[in-house]
Order: C-alpha cells, then sequence, then structure tokens
C-alpha cells in the first residue's frame, strides 16, 4: 500500500474535491443498467432539491447521502433509485445560491445526479413501486425456448473461473493462480487455457496438473485436438531487415520489425513438458508486388494463397502511431476441422478468416505441394475481405475485426458451416459501426474450395445472420463470441459489455445474463457506452475501464463428460463488487479533501490514490478548454515485475494504457478537465504520460517514478 501525504493547500484541496466529486456524479448519471422501460414510456422527472442556503455541511452530507443510495451494494437499480429519489426530494429547496465555489459544486453534484436518476438508471417509476427487487445483473431473462445448459466464463484480469447453472447460479469455481482471458473445460472435468509464456491445466480445484513453459509469445488462442495435441497460436518477430530483405515496403517498416503468425501442435509429456510435432508459419507464404529484385514477388491478384506482405502495412504504422507495427496481422482465433484435417484462423487486421490444410507435414507446410488439398501450406480458403487479395474494394468487404470464428461441430444446426462474430470494427474509416454474428456454407470440393477465376472466394450470400433490429444498437467493437447450440439457438457474447445471451434462429432473444461489475470503476462503464471505441484500442488485451468483460464465454450441455467429474450442486449468485471501493473512496475523499500526492512536470497534474486496494489515476488541467477534453491522452506503464505485463505487449516492456482516454473519459467541469484512470492491479516501477495533442502529434509530458 503506497501512503500520500496531503495537498499542502487547502484551497487547492477544496477545488480538487468538488472537480472530482461533480466527476464522480457525472459518472454516477451516466451509469448505465440493462432494465428497460417495461412500456417503452419516458421517465419521469421530478425538481431538483437544495439544501438550505450556505449550509456548507449540510450540502455535504445530502450529496453523500444520494452517493451512498446509488452505490447501495445489497440493492438493485430499482432500490437504488427509490433511496435516491427520497434523498433527493426531501431536502428544502434552497432560494439563493451559495457563496462559497465549493458548495456551488456541491449544488452542482445534487442537480446532475437527481435530475439524471430515471434516465441513467433506466427505470420508469410508473413501472416498479418502492422496494421492487428486480436485478439489475445476473441472469435477467430465462424463456422455456432457450437451450438448458451451463455457462463457463471469466472477468477480465481475474483469477476466479466460473461455470453458472441455466438460473445464474454458480455451479463450479476454478480459483486459478493468475488472470487468463478464457478457458475452456476438457472432458476430464480439468480446465485448459493459455498465458504468454505457457500453456497450463487445472483440475476442478485450481491446481496444476500439466504445463508446458515457452518463450514464445502464445495468445489468444488454443485449442485440444481429438488426438489429445494442443495447438496454440504463437507470435514471433522479423527484424525490419528481414522484412524489408523479403520485400515489405520500408516506407512502413517500423524499426523494430513486423510480428507474425504461427502454429504449434504440441504432444503433452509428463505434469510440466510438451513434443512440437507439428509447425506452419504465415511467413512461408506471403507474396508482394513491390520489388521484383526481392523473393516472393509476383502479382497478388494472381495468388489469392499467399499471404499480401504490404497489405495494410501502411494502415497499421499510422494505426499504431508511436508504436511498432507489431499485430501485422493479429491472429485472434483458431478452430480444427477434424473429418477435413484442416485449421481455420481468424485474421483480424486482414478481416479475413483462412483455412490451411493440416494433413500437410511440417516440412509440406513450409511450401505449396502437398497434404490432401496439394497446396502444402498456402491458404486453400479465405472469405471476409477481397481487398486481402486484390479481388475486390471496399464494397466487397463482409468481415470487420472479426472474432471466434470456427465451424460449426456435427450433428448441430448448420454442421459445418462457419460461425463468427462479426464486430464491425477496423481501421479509422472503414468501420461498420455495429456487430452481427454470420453464419456461412463455405464451398467445400473434396478437400479444397471452389472459386471462379479471377473472382472473390464464395458465398456472397450468407446462410444466416443475427443483428439488432436497429443495428448500431448491438455494437461489440471488440474480443466477443458465439456459439451454436443443439436446440438451433445460437450463444452470442458482447464481450465489451459483460453479457451473454441466446437468440433463436428468428434472431429472438431468450435468455440474457450479464456478468456483475467486480470493480470500482464499474460505475464509468456507460460513460463510454454510447460510442463504444472503435479505434481507440488497437488490441483485444488492452486493459479497458469496463471490468465485467469477458473474452468469451463457452456453453456446455447437461452430459458434457467434463461435468460428470464436477460437483455441480447449485451455488451462490456472482456478486458485483463495483460500487463498495467507489462509494468509500468518494467519501473518503469528500471528507478529507486528499486525493494523495501531486506529481509536477505533467500537462495534467496527477494524484494517486489506493484506497480500496484500487490504484485510480487523477487527472486534472487547469484552464480547461474543449479541445483539451477532446485530445487523447495516454499513459505507458512499466510494472515491477515485466511478467505482469499482459500477453501481447511484453515484448515492449510496457503495459500501455493509451487509446483509451479520450473526450467520453475527459469531463469538462466549468474552466477544470477531470479524469478518473484505473491503474492495473500489479506493482508499477514507472509511469510515463503523454497526449495527442491536435495538430502537434503525441507529445510526452512526464514520467513517475514510484520507487524514488
Amino acid at each position: 500500500m503506497l501512503n500520500f501525504p496531503s495537498i499542502p493547500t487547502k484551497l487547492l484541496a477544496a477545488r480538487i474535491a468538488a472537480a472530482v466529486l461533480i466527476a464522480l456524479a457525472l459518472a454516477f448519471a451516466a451509469w448505465h443498467s440493462p432494465l428497460a422501460h417495461a412500456d417503452g414510456g419516458a421517465p419521469v422527472r421530478s425538481q431538483v432539491a437544495h439544501p438550505a442556503p450556505h449550509d456548507g455541511a449540510a450540502i455535504r452530507a445530502h450529496a453523500l447521502r444520494i452517493l451512498r443510495a446509488l452505490s447501495d451494494l445489497d440493492s438493485n437499480n430499482w432500490v437504488r433509485y427509490w433511496q435516491a429519489r427520497a434523498t433527493c426530494d426531501a431536502a428544502p429547496v434552497a432560494q439563493t445560491a451559495p457563496a462559497a465555489p465549493v458548495d456551488r459544486a456541491l449544488l452542482a453534484l445534487t442537480d446532475a445526479l437527481c435530475a439524471r436518476l430515471e434516465t441513467r438508471l433506466a427505470v420508469n417509476p410508473a413501472d416498479h413501486p418502492p422496494r421492487a427487487q428486480d436485478s439489475a445483473a445476473g441472469l435477467l431473462l430465462n424463456q422455456p425456448a432457450a437451450a438448458a445448459g451451463y455457462t463457463l466464463f471469466t472477468r477480465y484480469n481475474e483469477h476466479a473461473v466460473f461455470l453458472i447453472d441455466p438460473l445464474g447460479r454458480v455451479a463450479h469455481t476454478w480459483n486459478l493462480q493468475r488472470p487468463f482471458t478464457h478457458a475452456k473445460l476438457l472432458d476430464n472435468g480439468n480446465l485448459l487455457t493459455t498465458s504468454w509464456r505457457g500453456v497450463f491445466e487445472f483440475d476442478p480445484r485450481g491446481n496444476i496438473v500439466w504445463r508446458y513453459e515457452s518463450t514464445r509469445g502464445l495468445h489468444h488462442d488454443f485449442l485440444k485436438m481429438p488426438n489429445g495435441n494442443v495447438l496454440l497460436l504463437v507470435q514471433a518477430r522479423k527484424t525490419r531487415e528481414e522484412a524489408i530483405a523479403a520485400g515489405a515496403n520500408p516506407e512502413f517498416v517500423h524499426e523494430e520489425g513486423l510480428d507474425y503468425e504461427y502454429l504449434l501442435e504440441l504432444r503433452p509429456t509428463g505434469a510440466s513438458g510438451g513434443e512440437i510435432v507439428w509447425q506452419w508459419s504465415a511467413w512461408d507464404h506471403i507474396v508482394q508486388d513491390l520489388d521484383p529484385t526481392k523473393p516472393n514477388y509476383g502479382a497478388i491478384a494472381d495468388h489469392p494463397e499467399l499471404i499480401d506482405l504490404n497489405f495494410l502495412l501502411k494502415s497499421t504504422s499510422e494505426r499504431h502511431l508511436n508504436r511498432p507495427p507489431a499485430n501485422w496481422l493479429h491472429a485472434n482465433a483458431i478452430d480444427y476441422n477434424p473429418e477435413l484435417d484442416q485449421i481455420m484462423l481468424s485474421i483480424r487486421h486482414f478481416s479475413e478468416l483462412w483455412i490451411i490444410d493440416h494433413s500437410a507435414t511440417t516440412q509440406e507446410a513450409r511450401g505449396n505441394t502437398g497434404g490432401n488439398g496439394g497446396m502444402g501450406g498456402d491458404l486453400i480458403y479465405r472469405w471476409g475481405n477481397p481487398r486481402a487479395y486484390d479481388h475486390g474494394t471496399g464494397a466487397d468487404q463482409r468481415l470487420f475485426w472479426q472474432h471466434q470464428t470456427h465451424w460449426i461441430p456435427p450433428n448441430l444446426p448448420g454442421a459445418g458451416n462457419i460461425l463468427l462474430f462479426n464486430n464491425g470494427n477496423e481501421f479509422p474509416g472503414a468501420e461498420r459501426l455495429y456487430s452481427s454474428i454470420d453464419e456461412l456454407a463455405p464451398p467445400v470440393d473434396g478437400y479444397r474450395y471452389r472459386r471462379a477465376r479471377n473472382a472473390p472466394y464464395p458465398p456472397e450470400t450468407l446462410a444466416w445472420t443475427y443483428a439488432a433490429q436497429t443495428p448500431a444498437d448491438f455494437y461489440a467493437p471488440l474480443i466477443s463470441g458465439t456459439q451454436r447450440l443443439p436446440n438451433g439457438n445460437t450463444l452470442i457474447v458482447d464481450g465489451p459489455a459483460g453479457t451473454i445471451f441466446q437468440v433463436t434462429p428468428r434472431g429472438e432473444s431468450v435468455w440474457k445474463y450479464i456478468i456483475p461489475q467486480r470493480s470500482p470503476l464499474s460505475l464509468w462503464r456507460d460513460a463510454i457506452a454510447p460510442a463504444r471505441p472503435t479505434q481507440e484500442t488497437p488490441d483485444d488485451d488492452s486493459p479497458r475501464v469496463v471490468r465485467n468483460e469477458v473474452y468469451r464465454a463457452y456453453w456446455y450441455p447437461p452430459d458434457h463428460p467434463g461435468l460428470q467429474h464436477l460437483d455441480l450442486a447449485p451455488g451462490s449468485y456472482i456478486q458485483g463488487d463495483g460500487d463498495k471501493d467507489l462509494r468509500d473512496w468518494a467519501r473518503a475523499a469528500v471528507l478529507a479533501a486528499d486525493f494523495g500526492q501531486p506529481l509536477a512536470n505533467a500537462h495534467f497534474d496527477i494524484y494517486l490514490n489506493d484506497e480500496g486496494n484500487q490504484n485510480i489515476l487523477i487527472y486534472f488541467k487547469r484552464p480547461c478548454a474543449h479541445e483539451d477534453a477532446q485530445d487523447r491522452f495516454f499513459l505507458h506503464i512499466t510494472p515491477a515485475d515485466p511478467r505482469d505485463i499482459p500477453a501481447d505487449r511484453q515484448d515492449h516492456g510496457f503495459d500501455n494504457l493509451d487509446f483509451n482516454h479520450n473526450g467520453s473519459h475527459v469531463y469538462a467541469l466549468d474552466d477544470w478537465c477531470v479524469a478518473i484512470i484505473p491503474l492495473p492491479d500489479y506493482p508499477i516501477d514507472r509511469i510515463r504520460t503523454g497526449q495527442f495533442v491536435s495538430g502537434e502529434g503525441a507529445i510526452w509530458r512526464a514520467e513517475i517514478n514510484l520507487n524514488e
């Protein structure tokens, strides 16, 4: 626990207290509940009441009562609403405004809270009387048409993996030694999961029963194959010199090089080892039309089986600004088809899915002959973005940074078709800005796929799709997933929203579960929800504000073999723990006017606070102009232990929180700019701060060494 002295100047502290309290008010007011108005009616408004004029103690007590009502851990949104409404209506109306600036700020707080209770809590007082007990999270919908099974998930950066029953009760919990993005249930009741440097199998009690430590960067996805081997998605890097020698455009290759993906098939040995039995590398199958004196030269349109080395390289470089283009491909999903002996990859930055031939030996997989399809390791099928192989334009693009591309397994409706979560996000200027679940029937022809000469790969039409009636209402720009269920329903995982739901083939929602929040920053959730980041967050593993988000969730039928090894006695419900720390921190900050240690030499003044075991950065800037609130600012966090850095950033030596904080996170309050930002929960060595300033680009402002 870090100890920071109080701010020496009482006046400054008071003004900061006022600014932060107003920021808290706006955040509370922006807090969103999934509850909808039952009758679609407009919310009821009531007059905002003020305490008696010039009574600072009464004003402060009034504001705190509202904050406590809204952050009552034991209550749902309806209870919170009625408690807060009673507080808002109880105070006498002030006839004159108080003279003290801090009192005026606190009145602004109560105004913001009381005036927005109905709309921001998404309640209609006519629908439910006081003391209504509807749940604001957990299981919200369970109709007879829902497939009854168990759902497995873990929240981002959490050690616990939960298996819930159809009623949203915890049936089993694995408490692991460290957080993982997602885990998969094996037939023996164990969990399989990976980190950047290893793959692990845990027994039902959370003990490691097998592990494989890797010096390579394992990321995003993995699977257990029918033969018991483990298929892993791996990332490696070519130096700048190697990339240019292969035909990459030197104008856009970063000095640190270019990352690419490859696959490893691992045969587990003993309790902590494995033998690599098969490999495939994307780098063995590239083409470039830039320099005829370099290898891999050819016409892109003539080689749809190859990967255009320079496709999107410029965009990727620009996209990452001061970072290397380390996500040239950014594969985020793999799947295996045992009937065809083929592997599917989701290539996010190409907005494509690729299929390769696993029957080719490792040696054959380096070339373009051999295997059942006779093409070695070349791409035998690709779909989603014909521009990537020079057979289309932007109008022909069908995928937009998709996730969890996979074959629908045998004996399920649509078996053999490809199902995926089509996020609708991409590089700036190419976004679709809504999500869909898409199913397509691949044109299988033996072990190959049909394609007309000089035409993109079919199909042109989808076999099935789901989107919201108003498409923009359903938009998950990052992570997320989907799964076909035995009764024909489709499981959908809105990752950023922490929401898991089932839809029927007609698109009707019949089961819905919202993962309870677990962070003191949960109340900032809908400060970004109306315009979820499209280009601000480049990596799936980047820390973000929403702390109930989930990378994927998996549904398992009651007769799944792995469930037979678990004690599935119905347990308790997952409790959201997001509000208590924020409530306590806000109360302590208001009463003590102590926001930690000021850190100088930054464009924003920075204060650290570690109440509630949650480090928070508080940014202030005064004076605050409109453009200040719109400019993005960023943090680079260097942990005390480099192993704490999320997987895809370990090579850089820092954990970047950039691209997260823009105008939707900065509150322009009178002449102040205020933002409250979460820090990672691991020990921190240094923090570098900077800002993207209009017309100036990226500017570093300060480096904070927390060990000095």
